[in-house]
């Protein structure tokens, strides 16, 4: 089906949405193709990055806040100032070529209090269009290729339990639902500093290069 590019955008402020978590229905169905780009995928962008950025994460697929539409953005750059940031927004992304393997431990926000390590291909070529609907073709290794796998996984209602054993995928629903349980037995007067420190560490989008730890 053939893409149409809309110039008709009125500007809008950016706004951080809320990130959708396991096991929500919306994380699990495979994300819609995008054929008109018009305004509301422009703030749709705009509004996944400033979340990313917000949380802070290095890449964020629109079905995480509840968008089945096909478009993920990406930064892997390590500055946080908004001069050195690297945006790239992807709208029907698709991996034509992958090689090589590699794996890090990963974690995801919609995954909340789960990290492991996840087989990936080191290199992969993606094609897709810009914001602007221009077709590009993306070549990327490394942590790039890793995070672009990982979020094109969220377009196909795939995440990061799928990637290991039944048996780690009970452990952690098991796990997640006794945190919940704690979670939602917090008295309010006591606050969100009181919740498990550990907790909120899984539950962050971070990644750290240092560490080669991943959170989308």
């Amino acid at each position: 089906m053939e893409t149409i590019f809309s110039v008709k955008y009125m500007e809008k402020s950016m706004a951080i949405r809320k990130v959708t978590t396991y096991p929500a229905d919306v994380l699990r169905r495979k994300a819609e193709t995008v054929t008109e780009i018009d305004g509301n995928i422009q703030r749709l962008i705009d509004d996944m990055a400033e979340t990313m950025y917000n949380a802070p994460g290095v890449g964020l697929a629109a079905n995480q806040i509840g968008e089945l539409r096909r478009v993920i953005v990406v930064d892997t750059a390590q500055e946080e100032e908004d001069s050195k940031r690297d945006l790239i927004a992807l709208i029907n992304p698709e991996i034509l070529e992958a090689e090589g393997k590699h794996a890090i431990e990963e974690g995801c926000l919609s995954v909340p209090y789960f990290r492991e390590k996840i087989p990936r291909s080191e290199k992969v070529l993606v094609k897709a269009l810009d914001r602007h609907g221009n077709p590009i073709e993306l070549s990327a290794e490394g942590i790039q290729a890793i995070v672009l796998q990982h979020e094109i996984d969220h377009l196909n209602g795939v995440l990061i339990i799928d990637h290991v054993s039944s048996l780690k995928r009970s452990l952690y629903k098991q796990r997640l639902k006794k945190m919940l349980q704690e979670k939602n037995n917090v008295p309010k007067e006591r606050g969100r500093n009181n919740f498990p420190k550990q907790a909120h560490r899984f539950g962050s989008n971070l990644f750290d290069l240092k560490s080669q730890k991943l959170m989308e």
